[in-house]
């Protein structure tokens, strides 16, 4: 980074050459930016250069009037929007437009945030107008500044999110993870053998708590918040500006004074939801109906992906930094001197009014990290947010950059994971469920038990060899744990816990018929552990589970389309009453004081069933045929909670009423599905605001790439990133459904069984009375899966067998296999005597050894991206020692 100067070189080498501060713009480490900006970027003298610490209003005043100072200056009030009602944007030059561009629409998005989300203005009506006003007059005389995402483009109140993918500045690492104490000393010692560190000498590290959250990366220009975006894969993530926006402890702009806030920074830190505002979300949920959420982790996940930033705003959710990337002063700033330090990062975050994570610790010796770890892990549920360990990081940035990175995570870090909780709880029962393929999985029903951060009461067993290899019997003590602290294990028994117990045990019987349809169940070949439903056209659940799994986001991304709307649309009798003696009609929930009883029910004289309903979809060949009048007269089953409601009185003598949700009273009734009851106002039910936006989102999928489609069409095997190579060699629905195994398994990528699976598919499909058959012709004549996907890519590696190899920056493992076949090429999985090149990235492993040995041409990342565009890598073909190197 050529910004840094030769006095700070200096500065930086101490320590006996172990504070090294050399930077460094790869992006496989800290990318702390301190490079100067080009000529177009200079403010000449000419220009009206600023002091950066005179009075602002000053500033403006004795600047020329659009120059890149005059936007520098510009603050987000009232008065300073003003200013822009005289300017005269076609006198701007491209940057200084740009650069006014991107600030003014930062502010216009937080004023339409404020004002139609959180209901609380920020700016008055003429502030906003004059500013929404520059935006328009920059478009117009600017074209190149035109942007689908501008708020010029936003209809007021109307606000969605399309996730758009954008690439990192720098690289937003991983962490790599530890589970033992014994790992993370190997990690410690490795460290300070890597860097050479003098024995009995003090190594400053960070102890932070790993925070059970979602990493974001916020970038921030001349101190306004510019962008918010996910992780992804590190390199490109997806822009969630609109709901970073309704964050409260996210600030729009950082505070301080102006010499203090720099011309560009990411901060990386991480979204979560605090203990108090999960247990308020959920209480609303179970209020409302609708089942709560399993953690924390997954309400901000959740919330955070919202495409409407109106309901990410209700979510109440909460960020701490704890990361480092480009951070970038003006050119010709001399006064700031490189951060050194992770915790000094921290401190400036801080002083930006960023929060950082209270619980943070500097250590110099390792017990003193081990200390950490065993308070935590002792107090894992006392601290405001969920934890499922610590991290260590070397805390400063000169040693950090010497260890470098791997492709997915810094040598400078580790995270300690804390062993799973384990306890015990009863286990009920074991139930059967039906997947969209017909297999059945036993399911474990357990006495609802809290464990690493939620409430488990259901677990899978996979199939009937798991149950029997774990040996529990229904009414077993049984141990239960988190694997990786998320998904939910049934350990085993308790065996100590039986004594006595024996005859109220008894052992679990797979059921030989479809709990659903009632048809035999049988595997799907011989010597398979699993057995199946082979009733796909007509078992309830399976369509169900088909329903959920085209509307999910890895397929037609159909918005509101989950799994209560799923079940109300293909199977609404699901959970209706055996018996007229659980029928409730007019029972919503049942309360009780603390230690009372329910009183018992008796249904009232003459109560019937009500008929039962045909579901709506009976296939989802009609999905695309929905209408809001389909939908007026669906109505499920939902079952009456016990409320305990207890009163207390405060010291000021306010009495305040409490209420906790004891579970179910086994008592059902039935509710409107997709409409809104406004009968006590006298007006006809309307559908609700979900079930709008569910068949506008439906009415979207239309149009769905068609990988997508592929894998919306439920094909057994066939998952996202294998559907995308079908959809890319083929092109459309019909060379789909003409392709022979032989034609598929041809596409690097794509196996016997897969190609198989598919081909199967679409020749039953082809049966004028086969289920799939309809649901191909429904959805193309509603206009689905019509679009034909030419390959207009050239065909330079027509007849070449490339081979990629490690993590390269701008390519994903299966982007970079699709853009070899795309471009006319095989993808192997392994080097031969029969490869032409071998793509080696960052951490390559074996091949490229493999490759150097057979002398088989490597390439770096430009020479790959030039293999592709011209057929000829140019000079980077090289060996793999210097590719290595």
């Amino acid at each position: 980074m050529s910004g840094t100067t030769d006095s700070q070189r200096a500065d930086g080498d101490r320590d006996n050459g172990h504070r090294r501060g050399g930077t460094s713009s790869t992006g496989e480490q800290l990318a702390w930016d301190f490079a100067s900006r080009g000529n177009g970027d200079a403010m000449s003298d000419a220009d009206g250069a600023i002091d950066p610490g005179a009075d602002l209003d000053a500033a403006l005043r004795h600047t020329t009037t659009g120059s890149l100072a005059w936007v520098a200056a510009l603050r987000g009030t009232d008065a300073d929007a003003m200013l822009l009602e005289t300017l005269d944007v076609s006198a701007l030059s491209d940057e200084a437009a740009a650069r006014l561009w991107a600030k003014v629409a930062a502010w216009v998005e937080s004023d339409q945030i404020a004002y139609y989300v959180n209901d609380a203005p920020v700016s008055s009506d003429a502030a906003y107008d004059v500013r929404m006003r520059c935006l328009q007059a920059l478009e117009r005389a600017f074209p190149a500044l035109q942007s689908p995402q501008s708020p010029t483009r936003r209809v007021g109140g109307v606000f969605s999110n399309d996730f758009v993918s954008v690439r990192h500045p720098s690289r937003m690492l991983s962490l790599d993870d530890v589970f033992s104490i014994e790992e993370l000393r190997q990690w410690y010692d490795g460290v300070r053998r890597d860097l050479d560190w003098p024995e009995g000498k003090a190594l400053p590290m960070t102890c932070e708590v790993k925070i059970d959250g979602l990493a974001l990366n916020l970038l921030y220009r001349n101190g306004v918040l510019e962008q918010g975006l996910t992780r992804g894969d590190g390199v490109i993530g997806e822009d969630i500006t609109m709901n970073v926006r309704t964050i409260a402890s996210i600030p729009p702009n950082l505070g301080g004074t102006r010499e203090d806030i720099p011309e560009f920074v990411e901060i990386r830190g991480e979204v979560f939801m605090r203990w108090d505002d999960f247990k308020a979300l959920n209480a609303r949920n179970e209020d409302a109906g609708h089942p709560p959420f399993a953690n924390p982790r997954n309400a901000a996940a959740g919330s955070l992906r919202q495409k409407d930033p109106r309901i990410t705003a209700t979510r109440r959710l909460s960020f701490y930094a704890h990361g480092l990337g480009t951070l970038r002063w003006p050119a010709g700033d001399m006064r700031h001197e490189r951060v050194d330090d992770q915790s000094e990062a921290y401190g400036s975050y801080e002083s930006w009014g960023v929060p950082v994570s209270p619980h943070n610790r500097k250590v110099t010796r390792f017990d003193e990290i081990l200390a950490m770890i065993d308070y935590y892990g002792r107090h894992r549920g006392d601290i405001e947010h969920a934890l499922d360990g610590i991290v260590v990081k070397i805390d400063d940035l000169g040693l950090q950059r010497s260890l470098g990175a791997t492709s997915r995570a810094p040598r400078w870090a580790i995270a300690y994971k804390y062993p799973p909780e384990e306890v015990n709880t009863e286990l009920l029962d074991i139930r059967v469920q039906v997947g969209r393929t017909g297999r059945i999985t036993p399911v474990a029903i357990l006495k609802p038990i809290y464990v690493a951060g939620s409430t488990v009461s259901r677990t899978t067993l996979h199939n009937a060899s798991e149950v029997e290899r774990k040996q529990v019997l229904i009414g077993d003590t049984v141990v239960v744990r988190k694997a990786g602290d998320v998904i939910p294990e049934l350990v085993g028994p308790v065996l100590a816990g039986r004594a006595g117990r024996e005859s109220e045990l008894r052992h679990f019987v797979m059921p030989t018929r479809c709990p659903s349809c009632g048809a035999p169940l049988a595997p799907a070949k011989e010597g398979d552990k699993d057995i199946r439903c082979p009733n796909m056209e007509s078992c309830p659940a399976q369509l169900t589970e088909r329903v959920i799994n085209l509307a999910a986001r890895k397929a037609l991304d159909i918005e509101h389309l989950g799994e209560q709307s799923a079940v109300a649309l293909t199977n609404p009798e699901e959970n209706r009453p055996s018996s007229v003696e659980t029928y409730a009609p007019d029972l919503r929930e049942i309360h009780v004081k603390p230690g009372e009883e329910p009183a018992p029910y008796e249904p009232a004289p003459g109560l019937a069933l009500p008929p039962e309903q045909r579901p709506v979809l009976t296939s989802e060949a009609g999905i695309f045929d929905l209408r809001v009048d389909d939908l007026r007269g669906v109505r499920v089953w939902r079952e009456a909670p016990i409320v305990e409601i207890s009163t207390v009185t405060d010291d000021q003598g306010r009495t305040k009423h409490h209420r906790r949700r004891l579970g179910g009273s086994g008592l059902w009734h039935q509710v409107p599905a997709f409409f809104n009851s406004t009968a006590s106002k006298g007006l006809a039910p309307q559908p609700s605001r979900t079930t709008v936006a569910m068949l506008e989102e439906i009415d979207k999928a239309r149009h769905a790439d068609l990988w997508r489609v592929l894998v919306a069409l439920s094909i057994r095997r066939l998952g996202p990133p294998t559907a995308r190579l079908v959809a890319g060699r083929c092109g459309s629905l019909d060379a789909i459904a003409a392709a022979s195994v032989d034609d598929l398994c041809a596409i690097d990528g794509i196996g016997e069984e897969i190609a198989r699976s598919v081909v199967d598919w679409f020749r039953e499909a082809k049966n004028p009375d086969d289920w799939r058959g309809a649901i191909l012709r429904s959805w193309r004549a509603a206009g689905v899966g019509s679009q034909i996907v030419e390959n207009t890519a050239k065909q330079t590696l027509a007849g070449r067998t490339v081979v990629v190899t490690g993590s390269l920056e701008g390519f994903s493992r299966d982007s970079a296999k699709e853009a070899i076949v795309q471009h006319g090429g095989k993808a192997a999985g392994s080097v031969s005597r029969h490869t032409d090149y071998v793509v080696v990235g960052a951490n390559a492993g074996s091949k490229a050894a493999k490759a150097e040995e057979l002398g088989i041409d490597t390439l770096d990342e430009a020479g790959f991206v030039r293999l592709l565009e011209t057929g000829d890598p140019g000079e980077s073909g090289t060996s793999t020692e210097n590719a290595d190197s």
